[in-house]
């Protein structure tokens, strides 16, 4: 892994472009483009007079279909984060993506320009061998596989991680759910759902082989959500987990136990395991079920972050009209200038 670009300006921010397991990037120097990029400017949020030195490490995906999803999650988290000063996000982007590392870098830079982050790039060919077909074409995106190689992508110096999907926007103060204690010594913690039907995440010849299923014999498995998760990234990585995400991947190759992308490989992992996190922190299904995407409501109970898991995103219904009632929560949040026609 080699740094490419790195520099530290005069008002604090960190600009990066980071190279996973691949070879070194020529001609990928960051500077500052004050050029139109299709977002308009978001307020510069600043820590107060009471807020500590501690650094909340954030973990995310950037690429060109979800980008407008990413950059209204980003202002989520700095526009209800009492120490916004004290993000420092991860964002990870695919190397064949059309949008280039410099000119992602310069969006961010002229939309946050506060903003303190790290831009990797991540080798597909890491993982387009191991991935198999899913229910929904989008599922199959190498991208979605990063989060299996945090430990390699990220500095060893990062031992505490959030992991949260492009498609959420936060309601709620990020320090809370940093704060979370991840108890006797599990390595990630996420809201556990125990009444959803857990057998439905697998095939039928998975449960069939008694080999296969006796995974889960010794414990209580409850679906969880991958795109909001808290990770010990010290325990991740001393327990090699991506390498057992990646056996089980190999197994789904050669004989089909799972039809739903990068989840059920995290379920054969650690469901059971997790430590159990308050539901107000992934009110996810937002976008539907992975077929038709139709709109959704809540689950009962508090709300702190918003998830648009399944086939809908806000932003293209309300771009074509057709808007869910739950939409108009996320719009809010959209920097896009198609959002603030004033600002064209």
């Amino acid at each position: 892994m080699k740094m490419m670009g790195g520099n530290r300006f005069p008002n604090g921010n960190v600009i990066s472009v980071i190279l996973f397991l691949s070879l070194p990037l020529l001609g990928y120097g960051i500077r500052y483009f004050p050029t139109n990029n299709g977002f308009t400017e978001a307020p510069d949020y600043r820590n107060g007079v009471e807020c500590s030195n501690t650094t909340i490490h954030v973990a995310m995906t950037l690429d060109s279909e979800y980008l407008r999803g990413s950059i209204a999650a980003l202002h989520s988290l700095l526009r209800h984060a009492s120490c916004p000063q004290n993000l420092f996000f991860h964002l990870i982007t695919a190397e064949f993506d059309p949008s280039t590392p410099r000119g992602l870098t310069r969006i961010l830079h002229t939309t946050f320009p506060s903003l303190t982050f790290k831009l990797y790039i991540f080798r597909e060919d890491t993982v387009i061998n191991l991935i198999s077909s899913s229910i929904r074409v989008a599922l199959e995106n190498p991208l979605n596989y990063a989060r299996n190689y945090l430990g390699e992508i990220l500095d060893p110096g990062v031992e505490r991680v959030i992991y949260l999907d492009s498609d959420v926007v936060l309601v709620d103060d990020i320090e809370k759910l940093w704060s979370i204690t991840l108890h006797n010594n599990r390595v990630i913690g996420a809201p556990e759902y125990c009444h959803a039907n857990f057998t439905k995440y697998f095939t039928q010849s998975f449960w069939s082989d008694p080999v296969l299923s006796r995974v889960f014999s010794s414990k209580t498995p409850c679906y969880f959500n991958t795109g909001v998760m808290v990770m010990d990234m010290v325990k991740w990585r001393g327990g090699k987990y991506r390498r057992r995400i990646e056996n089980w991947m190999e197994l789904q190759r050669k004989k089909r136990i799972y039809e739903l992308g990068s989840l059920p490989p995290f379920l054969l992992v650690f469901a059971g395991n997790i430590e159990p996190i308050d539901h107000r922190w992934n009110q996810h299904g937002l976008g539907g079920d992975n077929v038709k995407g139709s709109c959704r409501g809540l689950h009962a109970g508090p709300v702190s972050l918003l998830h648009w898991s399944g086939k809908g995103k806000p932003w293209v219904r309300l771009d074509e009209g057709r808007p869910c009632p739950l939409d108009y929560l996320w719009q809010p949040y959209d920097l896009h200038r198609r959002n603030h026609p004033l600002d064209s």
